[in-house]
Order: C-alpha cells, then sequence, then structure tokens
C-alpha cells in the first residue's frame, strides 16, 4: 500500500513538472507570436475612445509597456502572472481573470456535457459495432461515424440550429439563459434547455473517433485465443461481453476520452459562436477579432492549463486502474 502510495505522488510529481514546462514554453511561444504579429493593441484602443495625439498615443505605449523590447515586455508579463494579475481586457474593460473565471464556468459545463455524452455513446456504438463485426449494425454505424467525423462542427451547429430552433422552434436559437432575466430568476431547467442543443453538437464532434476505435479493440479482443477459449467453453453474447470485451476495452476508451480534451476546447470555440454561447470560446474569438491582447494571452495559457490537467488526470488514472502502467511510468 505505501509503495502504491509513492508511486502515485512519484508520478504527480513528475506529471506537475512536466504541465509547468510546457506552460512556460507556451507563454513564450503565444508572446512571441503575438509579438510579431501585425496586432496593433494601441490602435485598437484609440479606435474605442477616438482621436488622441500623438503625445497621448506615447504615454498609452509607456503605460502598457510597449515602448519597451519584447524581452523587458515578456519578463514584466510574466513576473504579473506570478502575482496572479492576467492584466486588463482591451475590449471588456475588466480585469482578464475576472472574464475567464466568468466564462469558463459556462464553457466548463458545456464541455462536460459534450464530454460524458460523446464518451457514453461512443464507447457504447463502439461495443456494439465490435460485437456486431460485419452485420447491419456494423454497417450502418460505421457509416455514420465516418459521416459525422467529416463534417465540420460550426456547419453541423448551423443545420440543427435552423431545424431545431428555427423551424421546429424546439430550442432557443442562442444564449445560455432566456434574454431579459436575469441570472438569479432564472431556473435549473431553463439553462439546460439553452445547453443541450450545444452540447449534443459538440459531442458528436468527438464520440466517432471514440466508436471507431473500441470497434477495432473489441474487434482484436474478440479474435483473440483467450475468447475463442471461452466460446469453446459455452460463452456467448452478454456474458462473453462483461467477462472479457469490457475490461479489455476500457481502458485504450478511457485513452482516447481524455486525449479528446483539446479537441473539445477548439471545438467549443465554433459551438459557442454558433450558437451565442457565452463561453471561453466565443470570448477568445472577440479577443483575436479586436485585437486583446492580454485576454487573447490570458485565454491561450488557461486552456493549455485546463488540457494539461486533463491529461494528467488520465495518467493518475491509469496508474490506479492498471499496476503495470503505474510501474512503468514511475
Amino acid at each position: 500500500m505505501k509503495n502504491t502510495v509513492k508511486q502515485i505522488v512519484l508520478l504527480f510529481l513528475k506529471n506537475s513538472i512536466r504541465m509547468l514546462s510546457l506552460l512556460f514554453a507556451v507563454s513564450i511561444i503565444s508572446f512571441a507570436l503575438v509579438s510579431v504579429s501585425p496586432i496593433d493593441p494601441v490602435q485598437q484602443y484609440i479606435m474605442g475612445i477616438g482621436p488622441v495625439s500623438e503625445e497621448q498615443r506615447a504615454e498609452i505605449e509607456a503605460y502598457w509597456g510597449l515602448d519597451r523590447p519584447p524581452v523587458a515586455r515578456y519578463i514584466r508579463w510574466l513576473s504579473a502572472l506570478f502575482r496572479g494579475d492576467f492584466g486588463t481586457s482591451l475590449l471588456y474593460r475588466r480585469p482578464v481573470t475576472e472574464i475567464i473565471l466568468e466564462r469558463f464556468q459556462n464553457s466548463l459545463v458545456l464541455m462536460l456535457c459534450a464530454w460524458g455524452v460523446s464518451g457514453i455513446i461512443g464507447f457504447s456504438l463502439g461495443c456494439v459495432m465490435g460485437m456486431n463485426q460485419g452485420k447491419w449494425q456494423d454497417r450502418l454505424f460505421r457509416k455514420l461515424c465516418y459521416f459525422l467525423s467529416s463534417v465540420p462542427t460550426f456547419w453541423l451547429g448551423l443545420v440543427f440550429l435552423l431545424l431545431f430552433s428555427v423551424r421546429l422552434g424546439w430550442f432557443p436559437v442562442g444564449f445560455s439563459t432566456p434574454i431579459g432575466m436575469r441570472n438569479s430568476e432564472v431556473r435549473i431547467w431553463q439553462r439546460l434547455h439553452h445547453l443541450a442543443l450545444p452540447a449534443f453538437t459538440l459531442s458528436l464532434m468527438s464520440f466517432s473517433d471514440i466508436a471507431l476505435h473500441t470497434r477495432q479493440k473489441m474487434i482484436d479482443v474478440m479474435n483473440s485465443a483467450y475468447v475463442l477459449f471461452a466460446r469453446a467453453r459455452g460463452e456467448f453474447g452478454w456474458t462473453l461481453f462483461v467477462r472479457h470485451g469490457l475490461r479489455n476495452t476500457l481502458l485504450p476508451a478511457l485513452t482516447l476520452q481524455f486525449a479528446s480534451f483539446a479537441e473539445l476546447f477548439g471545438g467549443s470555440v465554433l459551438a459557442e459562436n454558433v450558437f451565442s454561447y457565452p463561453g471561453l470560446g466565443s470570448a477568445v474569438s472577440a479577443a483575436g477579432l479586436h485585437s486583446d491582447v492580454p485576454l487573447l494571452l490570458g485565454i491561450t495559457l488557461f486552456s493549455t492549463l485546463f488540457v494539461c490537467i486533463g491529461n494528467m488526470t488520465a495518467n493518475l488514472l491509469y496508474g490506479v486502474i492498471d499496476p503495470k502502467i503505474r510501474e512503468a511510468q514511475s
């Protein structure tokens, strides 16, 4: 027991060091890309307040530190990050941390719902296809997975929006709450009603990969020697699946499910813009279009941290589930 706890702690420390190294590298690359890009945050800020003189423009650049070399600006920005100061958004005129925390609540609910639905549907369909290789269930679901994996998220979202919201009127056109209502007045079922269509659209983006991967793993298990021996003993159907198929395909599906965090976050940017859902995806799009550099850098680091935590959680779960993986990783 003590060795197991020690191995998990060492695994946690190793993953934490890797995560911090990756965050540091992402901060350097992101800041460098913003510095060499044609984005002029001062010009965007001036466009919002009206014409200013050259002296006033120079004072704004000095206030933001844009008159310094890029290395000095990066060191200043990094030191502010260590103090928990991500800067002030040029678009919303509010601290970046407040905007990220406010928008992340909506995005987290959206991504968790889509992540859970995609994992359940993908694993279930993959098991059905693998257990019925070559039959009509396998052919039908495979064609469905191939179709959904090739369809862009924004196009699928627009089709669902036109069909279920505009034509049928089953779901709201957009937003996370009804228009004109305070947050304290909104009920849970109203939030779920606004969440259902974006979450379902986002879940269809990643479940096909999990389904096809699980199908192939299930086929490999069903063609293995120990399953052939189990068939010879009279096992078949549901008993064969529970005793041999489920446990041998669950871990690879779990690996792919946690690896889809980055893809899920990228898809949420498109889904939130299509459905006007106020999350991090719509915030990062607005930051890019309006040259809001502090907000853009803040969301980039936060999204990297979110994906790293998801991958680290997966690695820790592998170590808990499979002792062989824990010993190899530690």
